[in-house]
């Protein structure tokens, strides 16, 4: 049995999420006339201020280096593009997978790994950090747009798949596990947890699976096109890669002598199209062994259904060394990441010790508080800031604000 979606739209799997059918919100409301729960949801992250900031936070290269290179903000447009593209081959429903794609990513401090990386060491003793788990904070608590609650009330379906898209979060008696085990659960996921069960031991939906997938495909090809574009990267090096072999081996034997900035277009696009196919075929796959007939049964599986295949997901794994290697931990990345280290260490030990120079509404109600209380506060504060604002800050606060470039 499937589900017509109406005019024009490919009938809906069994095993998709039916928006008819979600779980509803925390806070009830009364349905959209126009718009599926998901559409609804879709439409407040966009809205929303932390979508906003997404335009001036870091992905690999600071903002000072130039208007081309990808932001947190169009790599999460580029994610939703993808997410999209798979849910409707596989017949899921798009507008799940496109939401939590655009959601993925709100969570993110200033200056893209390394200041997630300084906000943890920061937060050590006070609940640690992770962007993940910061994106479920920012819709369930920090934004602050509506009369009725806090956050942005979004389905249930929505938040289960933003706070698991990576896989279950701990076993059936709730205790972390995969990448958290033997870690206690991250500081807002815990919080969460006391208002609403997430199913936190489940595999998330075959949606939530196709965004988390997405930004791995997204983010590999076009780190990649950045890298070549920024000279970081090398098409001579890219060959020391095979799936990048073959993909450069196909478009110099079609388009000889191409210029560079076509060239490493249409090694983009191939690469994105591998990756993507390869998924379809990969998913369609698992999906008929395992033969799910609700979407229920995509959570109960055993593992995802929304996968590489073995070749692809050895592939993608070299690609990721290669960038790793040749990219993220080249002089040039490495010396930016230092500096806004910097950055970031300073504004919250500024700011813990003084929290009054917070600007208001961060600063109230903290006189007399526990330190756990105002290291959240000032953390929350942080990670919502965009590149130039912790830079603008940091010249307000300090007398050594480091120069970017």
């Amino acid at each position: 049995m499937v589900k017509t979606l109406g005019y024009g739209a490919q009938p809906r799997a069994e095993y998709a999420v039916d928006p008819e059918k979600s779980r509803g919100r925390l806070f009830p409301e009364s349905d959209s006339p126009t718009r599926t729960p998901f559409q609804r949801d879709r439409d407040r992250i966009i809205h929303s201020a932390a979508f906003r900031r997404l335009s001036h936070k870091t992905q690999v290269f600071v903002y000072h280096e130039g208007d081309h290179f990808r932001t947190r903000l169009t790599h999460t447009i580029e994610v939703s593009q993808i997410a999209r593209s798979l849910a409707r081959a596989l017949r899921l429903d798009e507008d799940l997978a496109e939401c939590l794609a655009l959601a993925h990513d709100l969570g993110h401090t200033p200056f893209g790994h390394e200041g997630e990386d300084v906000m943890h060491e920061c937060m050590a003793h006070y609940g640690g950090f992770d962007h993940n788990a910061q994106s479920l904070r920012i819709v369930t608590d920090l934004e602050r747009r509506y009369a009725e609650f806090d956050g942005l009330n979004l389905a249930w379906e929505t938040l289960e798949g933003l706070v698991k898209h990576n896989g279950p979060l701990t076993d059936r008696f709730g205790a972390p596990c995969g990448k958290l085990d033997g870690k206690p659960l991250p500081f807002a996921v815990s919080e969460y947890a006391k208002h609403q069960d997430l199913m936190l031991w489940s595999w998330p939906s075959a949606e939530a699976q196709v965004a988390a997938i997405a930004d791995d495909i997204a983010y590999d090809a076009h780190d990649l096109d950045d890298g070549l574009r920024a000279g970081l990267l090398s098409f001579e090096a890219m060959e020391t890669v095979p799936y990048l072999k073959r993909i450069l081996d196909e478009v110099d034997g079609r388009y000889p002598g191409l210029e560079d900035a076509r060239r490493i277009h249409e090694i983009g696009r191939r690469c994105i199209t591998g990756m993507v196919e390869d998924v379809i075929g990969e998913s369609i796959s698992r999906i008929k062994q395992l033969s799910p007939k609700k979407c229920g049964d995509i959570r109960d599986a055993n593992g995802p259904v929304i996968a590489f295949s073995t070749e692809m997901a050895r592939e993608e794994r070299e690609l990721k060394a290669f960038l790793f290697a040749n990219l993220y931990r080249h002089e040039s990345v490495l010396a930016v990441r230092r500096t806004v280290a910097k950055v970031v260490r300073d504004l919250f030990h500024g700011y813990f010790k003084t929290p009054e120079r917070m600007p208001e509404p961060w600063c109230d109600g903290l006189k007399g508080e526990c330190d756990e209380v105002v290291a959240r506060r000032v953390c929350d504060f942080i990670a919502g800031m965009t590149d130039r604002y912790a830079i603008e800050e940091h010249r307000r606060l300090f007398d050594d604000t480091p120069e970017l470039g």
